[in-house]
């Protein structure tokens, strides 16, 4: 098969106890800079996988689907986990979508995994069918006797700490499982039960940085590692709407009642192309323009709430999240005070932040220009976002 055409899957392991952690519930599910732990794993899979598989405990399902961000919800499939590592990914694979010719297995707790090593793991399991991330061994190997002496030492230079992601033809993974199962082996990684078909598995430069989330402290150090590379980016945006008789008003997602509408080819919340704007400048990602064209059929009459969302989804691929937003409208009238309370609560939802991150406010202009001669609205936004490194 041609690289070219080659189509990725990603199977999510999330349905460890986590018992070393000792925090009562699955430690991906605990939250990471404001970010639950496997929702980090899966944003870094994204880019790289078309079809992405959560496999979680059964009794667990609702918490991770009550997490998964709408804008997820259509490329995330889920599948219930087994007793064993082994079984969990086996029913990943079963639950594969059939189109996917290559698959990269991950760790939902190696939520730190840096894009470097995903890629270098993809293209070499591209080219020999099996690779894997792996570090060397910094300390001095021993075995150990059965009656707890030192037994020798191991050539540390020829040893390797295993990580993932490991990623596979799914033709093969999928053959070592069955292999595996049938003859009642269990492995401790996947690339163990490749090798047993007698598949050589290409090893590539893992990261000390993308460590398995075990104990608290590995979380607070975590932490740490993402205040010390995080960055805060400031946007600003502004838009304006005509006012027109038989169309609706609608402002950050609240229907309006009001003699006159905004004109435009989405719903026309000048209030939301102001704040989307402001979240895409943030990142340099262009404006509502280039992402939503008014000459595409898709976005007529949509709800710029959706958009919002699609908007939100766009940073937390690019590793940000909304520290908080400030709106101002600029209408002669309706007086839009009482509308306030539900505006602020439309956008937190669409973004997934506090109510206390959203600031809307309104205001007039006397009478003066254009919003005071009620030919039209305006609206500004600003927005502080904040960037981790992984």
């Amino acid at each position: 098969m041609a690289i070219e055409k080659a189509v990725w899957g990603g199977i999510l392991l999330a349905g460890g106890a986590g018992k070393r952690m000792g925090a009562g519930v699955n430690k991906v599910l605990l939250s990471l800079g404001g970010t639950p732990v496997f929702l980090r794993s899966l944003w870094a899979l994204l880019p790289w996988c078309a079809h992405l598989v959560l496999v979680v405990r059964p009794d667990e399902r609702e918490a991770f689907q009550a997490l998964l961000p709408s804008e997820l919800a259509g490329r995330v499939r889920f599948a219930d986990g087994g007793k064993e590592r082994q079984d969990s990914v086996r029913s990943g694979l079963e639950a594969l979508p059939a189109v996917c010719t290559h698959v990269m297995i991950h760790d939902g707790a190696r939520c730190m995994v840096e894009d470097e090593v995903i890629s270098a793991v993809a293209e070499a399991a591209l080219v020999d069918g099996a690779a894997a991330a792996a570090l060397p061994v910094s300390d001095t190997i021993r075995r150990i006797s059965a009656e707890g002496f030192a037994d020798g030492v191991l050539d540390r230079e020829m040893l390797r700490a295993m990580q993932t992601p490991q990623a596979f033809a799914v033709d093969l993974i999928h053959q070592a499982h069955l292999q595996a199962l049938k003859d009642g082996y269990l492995g401790t990684d996947d690339a163990a039960l490749v090798e047993r078909l007698g598949q050589k598995v290409r090893l590539v430069p893992g990261s000390r940085r993308n460590i398995k989330l075990t104990t608290m402290e590995d979380l607070q150090m975590a932490e740490d590692s993402l205040r010390g590379r995080e960055t805060l980016r400031i946007g600003q945006g502004y838009d304006v709407h005509a006012l027109t008789p038989g169309r609706k008003l609608i402002l950050c997602g609240v229907d309006i009642s009001h003699d006159l509408g905004l004109l435009g080819h989405s719903d026309a919340d000048v209030a939301l192309h102001a704040l989307m704007d402001a979240l895409l400048g943030a990142l340099a990602l262009g404006d509502i323009g280039r992402h939503f064209p008014d000459t595409d059929e898709r976005y007529r009459g949509i709800s710029s709430l959706l958009l919002l969302q699609h908007v939100s989804g766009l940073l937390r691929e690019n590793r940000a999240e909304v520290v908080n937003a400030d709106v101002t409208i600029v209408a002669q009238r309706p007086k839009l005070m009482p509308y306030i309370p539900q505006m602020r609560q439309n956008i937190a939802e669409a973004l997934g932040v506090p109510v206390d991150a959203i600031s809307v406010k309104a205001t007039t202009t006397e009478r003066l220009g254009f919003e005071g001669r009620m030919e039209g609205i305006s609206a500004q936004a600003v927005a502080l976002v904040r960037v981790s490194g992984a």
